[in-house]
């Protein structure tokens, strides 16, 4: 086998390395966003609750849990 031949090897070998890495850093990431999506409870907010019902603060738009 000449240099030219394991030169060209060894970079083909490389970028296939560096392209699985990155697809499952992808793959990764979005399996964390979906596993956040399903447990969190995004309709149960805490908010300020003020008994003279005064707006100067934003609230949620649901009740807390």
């Amino acid at each position: 086998m000449t240099a030219i031949g394991a030169t060209r090897r060894r970079r083909l070998s490389l970028a296939w390395i560096v392209g699985l890495g990155i697809t499952a850093i992808l793959i990764g990431a979005n399996a964390h966003l979906v596993y956040v999506a399903f447990t969190s409870q995004p309709a149960c907010v805490s908010h300020l609750k003020l008994p003279d019902g005064s707006t100067d603060h934003f609230r949620a738009a649901k009740s807390g849990c």
